[in-house]
């Protein structure tokens, strides 16, 4: 167990800023969970925006430093070619 004040409340911020990196990464999943859904299923006029809300919940998880930058690079280019190859069929 820590000892001095200045340990303790980094202890404090430590699991606070781990439970908003949490939420905010489930946040992100959920919604490209639900675009990549969106894709796979017959529902053409909700992929457009589950689409767009998944990148912006992957572009608000980077702005708030819970994922790398090339990270969410990644996961934005695995839904558009899927949402490319859905559009070709």
């Amino acid at each position: 167990m820590a000892h001095s004040k200045s340990a303790l409340k980094r202890i404090r911020q430590n699991e606070r800023n781990r439970q908003r990196n949490v939420a905010v990464k489930s946040r992100m999943k959920t919604h490209i969970k639900q675009a990549l859904e969106a894709l796979e299923g017959d529902n053409a006029e909700t992929r457009p925006s589950t689409v767009a809300k998944a990148i912006s919940e992957i572009d608000r998880a980077v702005s708030k430093g819970v994922i790398h930058a090339n990270n969410a690079a990644r996961k934005k280019s695995m839904i558009q070619r899927r949402a490319a190859a859905s559009q070709q069929q």
